[in-house]
């Protein structure tokens, strides 16, 4: 792998972790990592003054990280696919899995603002699913680009 290439996946992974801390950061002060913090976030509680989300605002806040999500995961996988696991099945099943965690964590608060509250679990699950499978696929590049 050449020099330039090396130093562009390194500065890539660089900027994810730095995504990841701050994604957490914000799901931290914004929602919070209960079952009960995601759902006061969705569907309001009137005690505490904290109003619903509707279709159209969850909307605003989903349209540009189907986006982002896709284009990172996009860009990850892509540098992935040109390394030493490139003919692995196992890449395909990361593929998968990294789109379809992240079309549940986007897509994840229609469901419970329509009255499917189990998904506030399904949220918090595929919030830290995809951290995890970013975490992994970085790890992979790392190594990598050490090993070469």
């Amino acid at each position: 792998m050449q020099e330039a290439y090396k130093l562009s996946i390194l500065y890539y992974l660089a900027f994810s972790l730095l995504l990841i801390v701050s994604a957490v950061m914000l799901f931290e002060h914004k929602i919070g990592f209960s079952y009960s913090a995601v759902l006061e976030y969705y569907v309001g509680n009137e005690e505490r003054f904290i109003p619903a989300q509707s279709a159209g605002g969850i909307l605003k806040i989903v349209l540009p990280h189907i986006f982002v999500f896709g284009l990172f995961a996009m860009v990850l996988l892509h540098f992935l696919v040109f390394t030493k696991l490139r003919g692995e099945k196992s890449l395909l099943l990361l593929i998968y899995a990294a789109f379809g965690v992240a079309m549940l964590e986007v897509f994840s608060p229609f469901l419970i603002i329509n009255g499917f509250e189990f998904f506030a679990y399904i949220k918090l699950f595929s919030f830290f699913a995809l951290l995890a499978i970013i975490l992994y696929i970085s790890w992979l590049l790392f190594k990598s680009i050490s090993y070469e």
